[in-house]
């Protein structure tokens, strides 16, 4: 088949628009689906997103996964395996099956995200990177919209069956993994990757905020969804709403966040961030009123594309050569926290769903203090505000 995509940009573009066809839809269908159809209390679902976090965990592995096969193969691969495990979920109305459907589905979309972060960060020029992946978060709000809007309509009017609408949207992310499988070329490394395994010292700011990343996103991805389908009865018809309002919210604010941490840099936009998730989860702790649960879900959601910073961060100070392998590493570091403590603040959960919330707050704050040694103009050599190498302070 003659080449229909001929830019790298563009390759992009079309995997951020097609991951939240079957992720979206299985994230949103989650909550609703394991209460109402597997049973499940909020102890299963902490074992199950402690499950779906295992080959995030794993995600090291990508470096010898590639070399077999090239990076760009294994995103569309990776696309592939998140579609069929996505259509696979329906058929499964159990425990054992759900737990099963749940992995396959994460070893797709945690490969995927990890080459999707190492080819923008190869791909994407210094001085384009944070606008650009706003515009690729964007992008995916508008395939979420699009996805779920048309799931909504569809629930207007015909009865609800998951088995559907999870083979509806798995098979149609593997169409599209076909589609770039045989319509795109492959294209050529700038830089050759580093096949290896390793930490760097210098590295280790950026390892310690992507660990804290990784466990603030739990507390969201888990619990605040199942917070309102739990505590104030969320239906289905209007969780699919909320997370179309996010989306819509998304694609017009993520590309100007991005604009914002080109504009006011790293430091400013994660302390900004941060300062906002002390807020919203100690708000979370007490709510009592729908509404006002409803605002911080979506003020909830809007932040997480500030931790575009983190990524743009390691970009100017990483070594390009680098940027494979930590990439598979930073994933695996994030996803410490994720494994871990979805099962044990489930425990949490059924003692005081409260002191999820307050855990959430504590860990907001470390990654405020965290945040506050990035310098300025992060630089190979200017990786932290104080240098342990000449010991000295810069001063802003």
């Amino acid at each position: 088949m003659k080449p229909l995509v001929k830019d790298r940009k563009t390759l992009l573009f079309i995997l951020a628009g097609a991951s939240p066809i079957a992720f979206a839809t299985w994230q949103t269908l989650l909550n609703n689906f394991s209460i109402e159809v597997a049973n499940f209390s909020g102890q299963e679902i902490g074992y199950l997103q402690s499950l779906r976090e295992i080959p995030g965990f794993l995600a090291f592995t990508v470096i010898y996964v590639l070399l077999l096969i090239r990076q760009q193969n294994l995103a569309v691969l990776s696309l592939l395996i998140l579609g069929l495990g996505t259509a696979l979920t329906g058929f499964f109305p159990t425990i054992v099956g759900l737990y099963i459907t749940t992995v396959i589905m994460s070893v797709g979309f945690h490969y995927l995200e990890t080459m999707q972060s190492s080819l923008s960060l190869q791909w994407l020029d210094k001085s384009e990177a944070p606008t650009v992946m706003g515009q690729l978060i964007s992008v995916r709000s508008i395939a979420t919209l699009t996805c779920l809007g048309g799931l909504y309509l569809a629930l207007q009017f015909i009865e609800l069956n998951y088995t559907y609408i999870y083979s509806a949207a798995g098979f149609l992310t593997v169409a599209v993994a076909l589609f770039c499988w045989m319509a795109i070329p492959h294209f050529k490394d700038d830089i050759v990757q580093k096949n290896e395994l390793f930490l760097r010292k210098r590295y280790w700011l950026y390892y310690l905020l992507t660990f804290m990343a990784g466990a603030r996103r739990q507390i969201f991805t888990v619990f605040a969804g199942f917070l309102l389908v739990e505590k104030f009865g969320f239906p289905l018809e209007s969780m699919v709403l909320l997370v179309l309002a996010n989306a819509a919210i998304n694609i017009y604010a993520a590309p100007k966040i991005g604009k914002l941490i080109s504009f006011i840099g790293e430091r400013r936009a994660l302390t900004l961030e941060y300062c906002g998730l002390i807020g919203i989860f100690l708000s979370y702790a007490v709510v009592d009123n729908i509404v006002v649960a409803i605002v911080l879900y979506i003020l909830d959601h809007i932040f997480f594309s500030m931790a575009i910073a983190i990524k743009t961060y390691f970009q100017k100070i990483a070594d390009p050569a680098d940027i494979s392998a930590t990439a598979g590493i930073s994933f695996t570091i994030n996803h410490i926290a994720a494994v871990v403590l979805p099962a044990m603040l489930g425990l949490v959960w059924i003692v005081d769903h409260s002191a999820v919330f307050v855990i959430g707050a504590a860990i907001a704050v470390g990654s405020l203090i965290l945040s506050q040694l990035i310098p300025n103009t992060p630089t190979p050599g200017n990786e932290i505000r104080w240098n342990d190498g000449d010991n000295k302070i810069e001063i802003n």
